[in-house]
């Protein structure tokens, strides 16, 4: 009858371990395969203690690059502003989210100068703003807040 006491593993499939230092007629006496002199030879070395640091740090797979820790800009354009808003608006990060344009209020927006700029009296409160797009808005008689 088969149950988990009778179960044994297969013909050749395990091979008896190798034991040391049991005697010159074992094959692995005297040395006990450790070779002659040296701290490698000796007991109570551990294994780390003779690979030390260099070795370790090689064989760690190394990252290339890096990822910084500061929040990517969500970026919108001037064509974008054409769109959705009229002469005289007042634009900010919640009206810009209500429209679709940038979806998390955490992130930082920032106005790039893609496209003409045909609104007057826009204004830019709480967004970062290209050089380009500063002087367009207040050619055309907007500020940046």
């Amino acid at each position: 009858m088969l149950s988990l006491n009778t179960i044994k593993p297969a013909k050749g499939s395990q091979k008896n371990r190798k034991r040391v230092g049991r005697g010159n007629a074992s094959g692995h006496g005297t040395y006990s395969t450790r070779g002659l002199k040296g701290q490698k030879s000796r007991s109570g070395v551990s294994g780390l203690k003779r690979l030390g640091m260099k070795p370790m740090l090689l064989n760690i797979p190394k990252k290339r690059g890096f990822k910084s820790l500061k929040p990517k800009d969500q970026v919108i354009n001037l064509f974008d502003l054409n769109k959705y808003f009229k002469d005289g608006s007042k634009v900010n990060v919640n009206i810009l989210i209500k429209n679709g344009l940038v979806d998390n209020p955490e992130l930082p927006v920032k106005v790039l100068g893609k496209g003409d700029l045909k609104l007057k009296n826009l204004q830019l409160v709480g967004l970062k703003v290209s050089q380009s797009v500063k002087e367009e808005v207040e050619k055309l008689g907007g500020k940046i807040v």
